[in-house]
Formats: C-alpha cells, structure tokens, sequence
C-alpha cells in the first residue's frame, strides 16, 4: 500500500475513535466545572498531572519503548511486550512500598491510595494500547479509546453526580475506565497471547531500556512546561484563579486532538518507513500539510474562542478563561509541532536529544513565569508556555534535521504565526469591531495554508505517478 495511504488510513481510523472520544471529553468537562467548585478542580488537576508525572517514573516508558520496538519488524512483539510487563509488575512492586512517603504531603494524604491504583491500572492500560497499536490492531486501538471514555463518562454520572464523591469520585472514574480498558484489549486483542513470562528477553529489555530511560526525565520535563504555570499561578495569584486557568486549557486541547489522530498513525508510519530511501521528502511534505491544517485549525479556534469557551465552562466564575485560552492556542500549535518532530528522535533511538531540547522548553518556562506573571498576572503564564514550545521548536528544527533532513516553509510559518499573535491581541483587546476584525484575519490564515496545501497535495500526486510509471 502507498505510504501516503497508508497513512491517511490509519489517520480517519484514529479519527472516528478519537472525535467519538473528544464528543464524551467535552460532556465530562461540563461535569467537572458544574460539579467541582474552581478550588476543587484546580486539586482535581493537579493530581491529575501529578499521576502524568508518575507514570513514566514507574513504567520506565515503556509504552513507549512497546511502540517502537513492536513496530519495527526485526523484533519480536511477544518479547518485547512480555519483557515491558516483567518490568513494569517489579517496578509497582517498589512503588507500592513508597506508599507512606505519599500520605506525608498534605495535597496527597487523603489519595496516595487511590493515586497509586490510578497509576497501577493506567500504566497496564498504556502497555496494552501501544502493544494492539504496534501490532497493526489499530480499529481495535481507537474503539478502546471510545469505550475508555465511555465507561469514564458513566463512572462520572454515578460517582460525582449521583454519589456526590467530588475529587475521590474524579479519581475512581478514571480507575475504572482503565481497568475496563485493560480487561477489554487483553480478550479482544488476545494480547494473553503475547504476554507470557518464557518470552521475556534480558537483551531486549535493554536495549529497550537504552531507549525509555531518556524519556522519563523527557516527560517530567514537559509536565514542567505545561504545568509549572499553573503552580506559579497558584502561589502568585490563587488556588481559584489557577481553577479558571486550568479550564482555559480545556479548549485548546482540540489542537492536540487533531495532533493525536494524526500523529497515532503517524507514529506507526515514520518507523516502518525508517530505511526508505526518500524519508527526507515523506517527512517534508506530510509536516507542510500538517502544519497547514494546524495553523488554519488555530485561527478557526481563536475566532470562535469566546462562544465555545461559554458553552463548554458552566458558571460565571469561569468567564474570564476566554482571555488566556487564545494564548494558550498558540502554544499548543508549537507543542504540536514540537511533538511531530519528537518522531525523528524516535526512528533515530536518539531519546537523549528528546531530552535535552524538552529541557530549553522547560528553563525557559520557569524563567518567563517567574518574570511574566507578577507583571501580567495569568497572561504572563499563558505567555510563558507560549514562548517556551516556540523555542522548542526552532532548537529541534534544526537538531532534527542533522538525522533526517526535510524543507521547513519558514516563511510561511513566520507569516502564520504573526497573524495568530494578532487575532490573539484583537481577540483578548475587544471592541466593537473584534469580530469582524477576526473573520478577515481567519480568512487570511486560511488563504496562506490552502496554498501550501493544494501545492504538497500535487506532489505527492505527481510522485504516486511515477512511482506508479516505474512499476
């Protein structure tokens, strides 16, 4: 099949999976702000974050490591998924023995229990998706995905609405959804099958060591960028603005959405592509059309920022989230990009060079809130993050490029990105003419990218011709 097919196949997969997913996401949202007062949702969330910070410390990334491994055909899946699960059954072992070192801290003494049951069957869950996605099972990887949300959506129902359990009804939610997910995949995806204690591999646990080991400090490196501000805020500013602030994010997270159904498939495509002799022009032209798609999908947000921000936020108390969520958008167009070329590192095994470029975002971040926010309040957090995945971005442009070497159209990512920046400022500055001024700017936006679109469109067109001459 044609990579570019491919592909897209594999891409309207992970779609139908994750818009059914995203459309239950959004109804959970309105539970959670209706339910939870700013204060509680702003705990909610941060020990939300604090199990994205615990994850890869006690699952050694290896999901990660399961997907790259278990794509590439020169490995065994059932070894490295029986070698993922071996260390991940010792690993949980040793954290379930920290367990009162969690009770200490005021935040955790009432959840350290449930948080580590909620890192237990999260970290399985993660093993057994990324094993039914390397093994090609990708309709049975994104209906796991609607069935997850699902079965959170009616632990939601039953737990915060119905037994009023607040923050502890927030947690077991998830718990149960990922349990369910795991009991779901290992009989349907027979990954019983692949999980047995005679296939682990000593050498295959590390080499795949080699290459998660990296990742772990990677992603407490991200967590910092995406989420100090949010611990800087609440020590400068409050724990209720923190809760307005976090809710802002809930919009943004569309671009991540369209970001995820792409790069799932997108994951399994770089890998299998990995020996191909014209990489350099795959990467080029999937990343323009990428880029286009993100940028148009951006200002499509802003533009319409202030009446979906109303709809998906209940209450007044969070009418302010508007004005940080159109920053917010810009960032998360960088940490997009950011994340697409995270898939070099990937194919290359160069996990070292991940780590180094997530920690520039990081310093970077801390930095500009410690100056930003007692000068801007929230939007200098907003404006933080902003600026840290855009540097990100220009460091693994170029440090990306040394491994595979692919055309960046900088100057249509410098013409995007200020156009952005001014729907922002127009949109958080209101006056009577915002909305007209925004529809032009969208147009704009969108005038750009189908340019490049229609122009990456044709050549891959032009090379299925020859390649379909040739044959």
């Amino acid at each position: 099949m044609n990579k570019y097919k491919k592909l897209l196949g594999n891409t309207m997969i992970f779609a139908i999976g994750q818009t059914s997913a995203k459309i239950l996401g959004f109804l959970l949202i309105r539970i959670y702000t209706a339910v939870l007062t700013p204060d509680q949702y702003s705990t909610a969330e941060l020990l939300y974050n604090t199990l994205n910070i615990l994850y890869p410390i006690v699952s050694f990334s290896m999901a990660d490591a399961i997907l790259r491994f278990g794509v590439d055909k020169s490995y065994d899946i059932r070894k490295v998924y029986s070698s993922a699960n071996i260390l991940l059954v010792c690993s949980m072992t040793v954290f379930a023995l920290t367990l009162p070192v969690w009770n200490m801290p005021p935040l955790y003494k009432n959840y350290a229990l449930l948080l580590f049951v909620y890192c237990l069957f999260s970290s399985f869950r993660q093993l057994a998706a990324q094993c039914t996605r390397a093994a090609g099972e990708v309709k049975l990887f994104a209906m796991d995905g609607i069935i997850a949300v699902f079965t959170q959506f009616i632990c939601n129902l039953i737990f915060m609405v119905h037994l009023n359990m607040g923050i502890n009804g927030y947690i077991l939610s998830f718990i149960c959804s990922d349990a369910f997910s795991v009991i779901f995949l290992y009989t349907a995806g027979r990954l019983y099958k692949l999980n047995k204690f005679r296939y682990a591999d000593r050498s295959i646990i590390k080499e795949m060591l080699r290459y998660s080991l990296p990742l772990i400090p990677t992603y407490l490196l991200w967590w910092i960028t995406s989420s100090s501000d949010r611990i800087f805020v609440i020590k400068m500013e409050g724990s209720e603005v923190n809760g307005v602030y976090a809710a802002a994010y809930k919009l943004p997270t569309l671009l991540m959405f369209l970001t995820t159904m792409f790069y799932q498939a997108w994951q399994i495509s770089s890998v299998e592509e990995k020996d191909s002799g014209d990489l350099g022009e795959f990467y080029s032209n999937v990343f323009n059309i990428y880029s286009s798609l993100i940028f148009t999908a951006a200002a499509f947000l802003i533009l319409f920022a202030k009446p979906v921000t109303g709809i998906l936020l209940s209450g007044e108390t969070y009418s302010d989230a508007e004005k940080y969520t159109v920053i917010l958008i810009i960032s998360m167009v960088f940490q997009c990009f950011c994340q697409f070329l995270s898939s070099i590192y990937s194919v290359k095994k160069k996990s070292k060079n991940s780590c180094i470029t997530a920690l520039s975002a990081a310093v970077c971040n801390i930095i500009l809130n410690l100056i930003l926010i007692p000068l801007l309040g929230v939007y200098g957090a907003a404006i933080a993050t902003a600026v840290s995945y855009f540097v990100c971005f220009l460091i693994r442009s170029a440090d990306t490029r040394k491994y595979i070497y692919f055309k960046l159209d900088k100057a249509s990512i410098s013409i995007n990105t200020a156009l952005l920046v001014i729907m922002s400022a127009v949109s958080i500055n209101e006056t009577t003419h915002t909305v007209l001024i925004l529809t032009w700017l969208f147009i704009a936006v969108a005038l750009v990218n189908i340019q490049t679109f229609l122009k990456k469109l044709r050549t891959i067109s032009s090379l299925r011709k020859y390649n379909t001459t040739r044959s």
